[in-house]
């Protein structure tokens, strides 16, 4: 008897999956390298050995030649099974061979790297790993990956069942509003949107904004519902006035929810379109007095939920709200304008943080708030990030001191810092009075500069090569340089060192320069 390499079982770990995606590709090439990363695949147990299953070697069994004659038939068959007997034991020994033992553990090594990659670059076709057993016959242990199908027969049935369930709802609510309410209280298709709304309340805030994370049948419910809710809004709909206003507030709901300017603008549109509609009926006197309205306590819940994401910055005087009936209700359209200017609001406070300071003109309010959040890393050898040690910052850092920063310039080992009041700050190495504060010194902390005359800056461009010199460009068309003066750069007519902001005349004096080109 002979014992071959025992099969094993697969058994992937999802939390290892960015280990194996950082592994060397080039150590799957050598066999050393194999050896080592199949013994990390034992050591944390991915790959589970099964027990050893005994080799019959047993062949056919024969006649006795020499006292049995036998047919040609007889023959044929008997070599058949004697060749077939060699064939299934060469299998087994070539299996059990130290180079088939590699080549299966570089098999299972790139399985799992693999496993890895596609689990993460590539989530809609996940490998699945497959769970092995003892082969019965040949005790072979291959080992493949099976690859996640795109659609299985149970997922079509599950998705069959999702639509054949939404169109009858749909259907259902829609014949029920056709028939007569029969007893107070609400309707059935009223009672199924009302509760829908309350789930949907008690979710967190954009808990359906990563739609990466929601199945794709759950996007395709949630097209048909807001399809189908678009067109309970519109008055000639079929729906009843509380049936029009609850499946608004549920649209509104799921636009706060999913968290994107498009469902949000689609709110509006739908708003809009539906009070155009009670306006043109309402001349005719066909609608009552609570069409094209929605609840005020459900909209403007919404509206401080995202008006609380604008922070402090926000001007809570200009904050407008829709006129509140007696009935606790507002118009549609107001709802509409008032939604429309807080997404307006938001994209001017986001902006600021984008915008160029190219836009910035004389005499006009800062383009950013007061506060914003700045993050440094990299170099730090002459504390040009403002850090307490001199280490290097391999990962983005929130530094406070730049926190009234409205631009910031890097130069070679320095600094720069424009606040929202035009005043320069620096900090870093001082070399050849590259900072401007009046020294070589080095500077651990900002410090600000003093320009004569007194000037605002709008732009401050520092080089980043040779010992370092820097210029600045004021709101009234003015430059001041200073730092290293080599082969005049610094354009005083000479090649000194300054050490203190200079005013640059000759040529440009009483001349305002209508850009800045930035030193490299």
């Amino acid at each position: 008897m002979a014992t071959m390499v025992p099969p094993v079982k697969l058994k992937w770990l999802e939390h290892l999956n960015s280990s194996w995606i950082t592994e060397d590709s080039e150590s799957i090439a050598t066999r050393e390298g194999v050896a080592i990363l199949y013994s990390k695949l034992v050591s944390n147990k991915e790959v589970v050995p099964l027990p050893q299953q005994v080799l019959c070697l047993k062949g056919p069994q024969l006649p006795d030649f020499e006292r049995e004659s036998l047919s040609s038939d007889e023959q044929d068959h008997y070599l058949d099974a004697l060749l077939s007997s060699q064939l299934a034991l060469a299998k087994m020994v070539c299996s059990d061979s130290p180079f088939a033992g590699a080549l299966r553990k570089r098999l299972l090594v790139l399985q799992r790297v693999f496993y890895a990659l596609s689990n993460k670059y590539h989530d809609k076709g996940k490998v699945k790993q497959q769970q092995h057993s003892p082969e019965s016959s040949s005790g072979s242990a291959d080992v493949h990956s099976v690859s996640e199908r795109p659609r299985s027969s149970t997922d079509a049935l599950i998705e069959m069942g999702v639509r054949t369930g939404l169109s009858l709802l749909f259907a259902l609510l829609r014949q029920s509003w056709m028939m007569p309410v029969s007893g107070p209280g609400l309707s059935l298709c009223n009672d199924v949107i009302h509760t829908a709304i309350e789930v949907v309340s008690s979710l967190p805030p954009l808990s359906l904004a990563n739609e990466s994370k929601i199945p794709p049948m759950g996007l395709d419910c949630l097209s048909q519902v807001t399809t189908f809710l678009k067109g309970v809004t519109i008055p000639n709909s079929g729906a009843d006035t509380l049936g029009r206003r609850l499946a608004s507030e549920l649209l509104l709901g799921l636009a706060a929810q999913r968290g994107s300017l498009r469902y949000l603008l689609e709110w509006i549109e739908m708003a809009l379109g539906a009070s155009a509609v009670v306006n043109s009926m309402e001349k005719s006197k066909l609608l009552s007095s609570q069409e094209g309205m929605i609840s005020f306590d459900c909209f403007m819940t919404i509206l401080m939920q995202m008006r609380r994401s604008l922070g402090s910055s926000a001007d809570r005087s200009q904050w407008r709200e829709p006129t509140r009936t007696s009935d606790g209700l507002c118009s549609l359209y107001e709802a509409a304008l008032c939604l429309f200017e807080e997404v307006c609001r938001m994209a001017s406070d986001y902006s600021r943080t984008c915008a160029s300071p190219d836009s910035i003109q004389t005499g006009d309010a800062p383009i950013v708030s007061e506060t914003c959040e700045v993050y440094v890393w990299g170099s730090n050898s002459s504390h040009q990030l403002v850090e307490g040690t001199q280490e290097k910052i391999l990962q983005p850092k929130l530094a406070p001191s730049f926190s009234d920063a409205q631009t910031i310039e890097a130069g070679q080992y320095c600094t720069f810092v424009i606040s929202t009041d035009g005043s320069v700050r620096a900090c870093g190495k001082g070399s050849y009075g590259r900072l401007g504060l009046g020294d070589s010194n080095n500077q651990s902390t900002l410090k600000k500069l003093t320009f004569e005359p007194h000037r605002s800056i709008k732009k401050v461009s520092s080089s980043k090569g040779s010992d370092g010199h820097t210029l600045a460009f004021t709101t009234e068309g003015e430059v001041f340089s200073w730092g290293d003066g080599d082969y005049g750069k610094l354009g005083h007519g000479n090649s000194s060192t300054q050490k203190y902001p200079k005013l640059i005349q000759g040529p440009l004096q009483g001349k305002v320069c209508a850009f800045f080109l930035y030193l490299k």
